[in-house]
Order: structure tokens, then C-alpha cells, then sequence
């Protein structure tokens, strides 16, 4: 295969910075400019601060190796790493109109110089940026993007936690009688279903389509285990209201299960399963499991830095946390005083994702909420900080997605539940169903 010529914008480092062996054996050119972008993200106290401060250490270890200006090799079987700027010759081939004050057109800039440079050889720039990769196309020039952590191809493909298994008419009986039902791997393989650990399935009679039943499987691994039979206590006065809300309170409420995602539209009632399951097993039938609930959401709109804000942290990180107080009082009831005296106690935290690191969080139930705001080395991040007798719930809509670093493919509850499918310490389900209202469900539909 060719060489090519790789421009790499800021962002790709901002979101991966170990992608410096990443590029196979082509040359990577990088615009002055993004070091000067680095520089001004390096304080921030996230994974792109993060990325920004491990990126310009890799800049500085490779400067042992000979000069930047003039490139470096950046080890076996891998390109060049060469530090370029935009010439006054490549400024003056922008089409007019395009500040030459701008990062990113000094950025194409210095593309366009690398094109000019080496004719012969392809000239591609790489960048996280739609409207980057727009403009690049605009100037005649090749672009792609360029995904870390993209775990699956598309969307329809993301593991939901659940799925189908024709079985004989008798064996859904025997489940409903509660006697032991198992699966087997041959049938499996001969329906073309793979079944992972602490899955939802719904038996279906061959006899009749509509004879169903649902139980989770276990795992083929161990010694061979009927299916688990839901538990339908149900928590707080809350009621699941459809098969995959069960499914989910069943996974919340199962102590040997200490990592469960729930994914789901605006509506559907993933939140409030998880806060119920969690007084539940704080403050109520289940009391003591867990000494506390933590809960916490990634604050976009702040670039995830609450710092500056006036107040506790409570009181900084109330307006991103209404929605989890509103989960709670529907709960608790209208009577907000309940609620305060939680809080006060210290039974419920509010905690901003800035600070779970370096935190061991041990005998407690964590919720975290919008995950799919959070980048996969956040979620690694987070999921680090477990300790002992910790049950951590990562809840989100990978539709709604803020975080410019990421889509649905690649941010971090998709990361986190395609990498844990195959564990029998998580367990995942998809909600399909919208139960907020009729209206909500029906805008979800259209809108």
C-alpha cells in the first residue's frame, strides 16, 4: 500500500492521544497551529485536558530522537512525525473569505503546503470536525475522520440485552410451574443466536408464537444453570410498567451483578428505575446493601468544569442535576423535605464526574446519569474508582449526544457496554418503550 501524507487535526489528539501508532506506516504531518490548541485545553481537569497533557509529553519524548522541524521516526514499521507551519504561499491559496486568524484554516493552510510539497503522494487530512473535513473537500483536498474508540459499525448493532429463543411448547410451562429450564448451546447455534452473560430471554413456544416467557441467562461458562427467573419485587411504590423495565429492575436489584448500563429515549424510564432500585437497596426492604447513593452527570454545557460557580457543590451542580431531583421526589412524593434531610445526611451525594478521579468509592450505589456524554477513557476512568460492595449504574441516550468528541458508535456508554457484554460481572438492557407520557412517547416517535 502507498504512503500517504496524514494532516492531523487537534481534535484526534484531544480525543486519543496514544493514536501515534495508530497511522500504519504513513507520514504524519503536524500544523504548528495544534500545538498552540493544545496548549490551551492542557489545564482542563477532564479526558481532554488529559489527552492535551499526554499528547505534549509525547511531542517532548520524541524530540530525543532528533528534530521535530525536521521529522522523526516514530518507531518500526511506523511514518514520520514532522511539525510544519502555513506558508505565506499557502495562506494566500485560501479562497477568499477565510480568516487566516482562524485555528483550522491555518490548519488547511498548512494541508495545502504538505500538498504542494509532495505532489506525487496522497494528501489527506484528518480530523473529528464535520465542518473541517467540509472545507478541506472544499479546497480540493482528501479528508477523513478518525474514531478511537469506535466499538461497533453502526447503531443497530449495539448490544441491547436481550433477545429471542424458540423452545418446545412444554418448556415455557415448566418455567411458569418455576421448574429449571435450561438452554443449550447446540440450539443456540442452530437458531443463529449468541447469548452473553446475564442476558434477557424470551422463551417462544414453536407450538405458538404467542406463549412467551422471560428469563435471564447465566452463563454458558459455569456449571450449566437454568434460566434465572425475574424478580418482581418491585421497589418504593415504583412499578415497572413493560418486559424491559423488568428486566432492568431485575439487574439493579441483583447484588452479584455489580456493573449494569441501561440505555434508552427520553422517557423511558431508565432513570427512574435506577434511583428506585437505589433507595431501595439504601433505605428501604433491601436496607444496608449499600451504605450510600452517589449520583453524578457529566456537565457539558460548563465544558465539565463547575469550579468557578459560587456554592457547595450541591448548589453548583443543581441545574444539571434537576432531573435526577425530579426522579426523586416523584418517588419520595411532592414533599421535598425528605430529600433534604438525605442529602444532608450525606445518604445521597451529588458528585461532578471532574472529581470521581482518584476517589476509591467503596459500599455504595453509583449512578451515573447521561452517560453517553462521557468518552470511553472517562468511563475507564470512573469505572477504576469502584470499590468494595460498589454497584455502579451507568444510565443514557445515545441519540442525545453533547460531547463534540463523540457519537453513538464511539462514546463511552457504548464503549463500556460492548466491551462488558462478554462479563458475568454486567448485565445491559435497551428500553424501547417511552412511559413518560403519550405525548412524550409520540415526540420521541416524530420529532
Amino acid at each position: 500500500m502507498a504512503k500517504k501524507n496524514l494532516i492531523i487535526d487537534t481534535n484526534v489528539f484531544l480525543s486519543d492521544s496514544d493514536c501515534f501508532e495508530k497511522f500504519e506506516n504513513n507520514d504524519l504531518f503536524i500544523p504548528i497551529k495544534v500545538l498552540e490548541e493544545l496548549d490551551k485545553h492542557k489545564t482542563r481537569q477532564d479526558s481532554v485536558g488529559f489527552h492535551a497533557r499526554q499528547a505534549i509529553k509525547r511531542f517532548d519524548a520524541l524530540r530525543a530522537s532528533g528534530s521535530l522541524s525536521k521529522g522523526v521516526r516514530l518507531g518500526k514499521g511506523l511514518g514520520l512525525l514532522r511539525f510544519v507551519k502555513a506558508s505565506e504561499g499557502a495562506l494566500e491559496d485560501l479562497p477568499q473569505g477565510l480568516s487566516h486568524k482562524s485555528s483550522d484554516n491555518l490548519i488547511l493552510a498548512a494541508a495545502l503546503a504538505i500538498n504542494a510539497e509532495f505532489p506525487k503522494r496522497k494528501c489527506i487530512v484528518v480530523s473529528q470536525d464535520v465542518n473541517m473535513r467540509v472545507i478541506a473537500d472544499a479546497l480540493g483536498l482528501l479528508t477523513e475522520d478518525y474514531i478511537s474508540s469506535q466499538v461497533v459499525s453502526s447503531r443497530d448493532v449495539i448490544f441491547e440485552g436481550f433477545t429471542k429463543f424458540l423452545v418446545d411448547d412444554f418448556m415455557v410451562d415448566e418455567f411458569y410451574d418455576k421448574q429449571p429450564v435450561w438452554l443449550y448451546e447446540e440450539d443456540a447455534a442452530e437458531q443463529g443466536i449468541i447469548l452473553f452473560p446475564n442476558q434477557y430471554v424470551m422463551l417462544v413456544s414453536v407450538e405458538n408464537e404467542k406463549k412467551t416467557a422471560i428469563g435471564r441467562f447465566v452463563n454458558w461458562n459455569a456449571e450449566l444453570k437454568p434460566l434465572v427467573r425475574r424478580d418482581d419485587t418491585f421497589s418504593w411504590g415504583v412499578s415497572p410498567r413493560n418486559k424491559e423495565q423488568k428486566c432492568g429492575m431485575d439487574l439493579l436489584m441483583d447484588d452479584d451483578i455489580p456493573f449494569v448500563s441501561m440505555i434508552g429515549r427520553a422517557g423511558s424510564g431508565k432513570t427512574l428505575m435506577a434511583m428506585a432500585a437505589g433507595l431501595e437497596q439504601v433505605l428501604g426492604l433491601e436496607k444496608g446493601r449499600y451504605n450510600r447513593i452517589i449520583v453524578s452527570r457529566p456537565v457539558q454545557p460548563l465544558g465539565k468544569d463547575i469550579g468557578f460557580l459560587p456554592g457547595t457543590m450541591e448548589e453548583k451542580m443543581a441545574p444539571w442535576m434537576k432531573p435526577i431531583f425530579d426522579n426523586m421526589q416523584f418517588i419520595m412524593g411532592s414533599d421535598r423535605t425528605m430529600l433534604d434531610m438525605y442529602l444532608e445526611k450525606g445518604i445521597i451525594e451529588i458528585d461532578a464526574i471532574t472529581y470521581i478521579r482518584g476517589r476509591s468509592i467503596a459500599d455504595a450505589y453509583l449512578i451515573i446519569d447521561e452517560a453517553q456524554n462521557l468518552t470511553a477513557h472517562e468511563v475507564k476512568t470512573i469505572l477504576t474508582r469502584v470499590g468494595e460492595n460498589t454497584k455502579i449504574v451507568l444510565t443514557g441516550d445515545i441519540e442525545q449526544i453533547d460531547n463534540v468528541y463523540t457519537n453513538e458508535t464511539s462514546n463511552g456508554l457504548t464503549y463500556a457496554i460492548e466491551k462488558f457484554k462478554e462479563s458475568t460481572l454486567s448485565g445491559h438492557i435497551t428500553f424501547k418503550k417511552g412511559e413518560r407520557s403519550k405525548l412524550a412517547t409520540e415526540a420521541s416517535k416524530l420529532l
